[in-house]
Protein backbone atom coordinates (compact mmCIF):
# COMPACT_ATOMS: atom_id res chain seq x y z
CA UNK A 1 0.00 0.00 0.00
CA UNK A 2 1.69 3.50 -1.33
CA UNK A 3 2.32 6.08 1.79
CA UNK A 4 -0.43 8.38 2.44
CA UNK A 5 0.45 11.85 1.72
CA UNK A 6 -1.47 14.87 3.02
CA UNK A 7 -2.87 17.98 0.73
CA UNK A 8 -0.72 20.50 0.12
CA UNK A 9 -1.83 23.83 2.27
CA UNK A 10 -4.05 26.07 -0.46
CA UNK A 11 -4.78 29.47 -0.73
CA UNK A 12 -7.91 30.85 0.79
CA UNK A 13 -10.51 31.43 -1.62
CA UNK A 14 -13.20 34.59 -1.30
CA UNK A 15 -15.87 36.06 -3.39
CA UNK A 16 -16.88 35.57 -6.81
CA UNK A 17 -13.82 35.66 -9.10
CA UNK A 18 -11.36 34.28 -6.62
CA UNK A 19 -10.98 30.44 -8.02
CA UNK A 20 -10.10 32.12 -11.49
CA UNK A 21 -7.08 33.70 -12.95
CA UNK A 22 -6.81 37.44 -11.35
CA UNK A 23 -8.15 39.98 -13.10
CA UNK A 24 -6.64 42.19 -15.77
CA UNK A 25 -7.20 45.55 -15.80
CA UNK A 26 -9.67 45.61 -18.83
CA UNK A 27 -11.61 42.45 -17.12
CA UNK A 28 -11.95 44.90 -14.33
CA UNK A 29 -13.34 47.57 -15.75
CA UNK A 30 -16.01 44.97 -17.77
CA UNK A 31 -17.09 43.73 -14.62
CA UNK A 32 -17.41 47.74 -12.98
CA UNK A 33 -19.47 48.84 -16.39
CA UNK A 34 -21.66 45.68 -16.03
CA UNK A 35 -22.47 46.29 -12.82
CA UNK A 36 -23.35 50.40 -13.64
CA UNK A 37 -25.11 49.15 -16.49
CA UNK A 38 -27.34 46.90 -14.43
CA UNK A 39 -28.25 50.04 -12.17
CA UNK A 40 -26.92 48.73 -9.16
CA UNK A 41 -24.96 51.10 -6.99
CA UNK A 42 -21.64 50.79 -6.54
CA UNK A 43 -19.65 50.30 -3.04
CA UNK A 44 -16.32 49.65 -1.35
CA UNK A 45 -15.26 47.44 1.28
CA UNK A 46 -12.22 46.45 2.98
CA UNK A 47 -10.75 44.27 5.74
CA UNK A 48 -7.52 42.65 7.49
CA UNK A 49 -6.75 39.31 5.76
CA UNK A 50 -7.71 37.37 8.81
CA UNK A 51 -11.44 38.27 9.34
CA UNK A 52 -12.28 38.43 5.28
CA UNK A 53 -14.23 35.58 6.10
CA UNK A 54 -16.43 37.54 8.48
CA UNK A 55 -20.04 39.06 7.66
CA UNK A 56 -18.76 42.62 8.56
CA UNK A 57 -16.02 44.45 6.48
CA UNK A 58 -15.29 48.60 6.71
CA UNK A 59 -17.46 50.30 4.52
CA UNK A 60 -15.18 52.70 2.51
CA UNK A 61 -17.44 56.32 2.05
CA UNK A 62 -20.95 55.61 1.64
CA UNK A 63 -22.13 53.65 -1.46
CA UNK A 64 -21.79 55.42 -4.78
CA UNK A 65 -25.54 55.80 -5.51
CA UNK A 66 -26.22 56.48 -9.48
CA UNK A 67 -22.08 56.59 -10.10
CA UNK A 68 -22.16 56.01 -13.67
CA UNK A 69 -18.61 56.54 -14.21
CA UNK A 70 -16.15 53.47 -14.09
CA UNK A 71 -13.00 55.90 -13.86
CA UNK A 72 -14.68 57.22 -10.42
CA UNK A 73 -15.10 53.78 -9.22
CA UNK A 74 -11.23 52.36 -10.29
CA UNK A 75 -10.00 55.48 -8.58
CA UNK A 76 -12.02 55.08 -5.18
CA UNK A 77 -10.89 50.88 -5.40
CA UNK A 78 -6.91 52.60 -5.81
CA UNK A 79 -7.40 55.55 -2.92
CA UNK A 80 -8.66 52.62 -0.49
CA UNK A 81 -6.28 50.71 -1.53
CA UNK A 82 -3.53 52.78 -0.76
CA UNK A 83 -5.01 54.11 2.00
CA UNK A 84 -5.16 50.53 3.67
CA UNK A 85 -2.40 48.15 2.09
CA UNK A 86 -2.34 45.69 4.40
CA UNK A 87 -6.48 45.02 3.28
CA UNK A 88 -8.38 43.15 1.00
CA UNK A 89 -10.59 45.31 -0.83
CA UNK A 90 -13.57 44.41 -2.66
CA UNK A 91 -15.98 46.03 -4.44
CA UNK A 92 -20.27 45.08 -3.97
CA UNK A 93 -22.87 45.84 -6.72
CA UNK A 94 -26.47 46.84 -4.84
CA UNK A 95 -29.34 45.96 -6.86
CA UNK A 96 -32.34 48.44 -5.67
CA UNK A 97 -35.08 46.02 -7.24
CA UNK A 98 -33.85 42.84 -4.75
CA UNK A 99 -32.85 44.81 -1.99
CA UNK A 100 -29.70 42.65 -2.18
CA UNK A 101 -26.09 42.33 -3.11
CA UNK A 102 -25.72 42.10 -7.52
CA UNK A 103 -22.08 40.91 -7.37
CA UNK A 104 -19.12 41.21 -4.91
CA UNK A 105 -15.80 40.58 -5.51
CA UNK A 106 -12.46 41.24 -4.11
CA UNK A 107 -10.25 43.46 -6.16
CA UNK A 108 -7.17 44.27 -4.38
CA UNK A 109 -5.51 41.10 -2.08
CA UNK A 110 -3.47 42.13 1.15
CA UNK A 111 -0.06 40.04 -0.15
CA UNK A 112 -0.75 41.35 -4.11
CA UNK A 113 -3.42 41.83 -6.70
Amino acid sequence: MPEITPYKPTERRTETFSYLPPMTPERLRKQIAYLVGQGWNPAIEHTEPEKSFSSFWYLWKLPFFGEKSVEKILAELEACHRANPGHHVRLIGYDNYAQSQGTAFVVYRAGGR
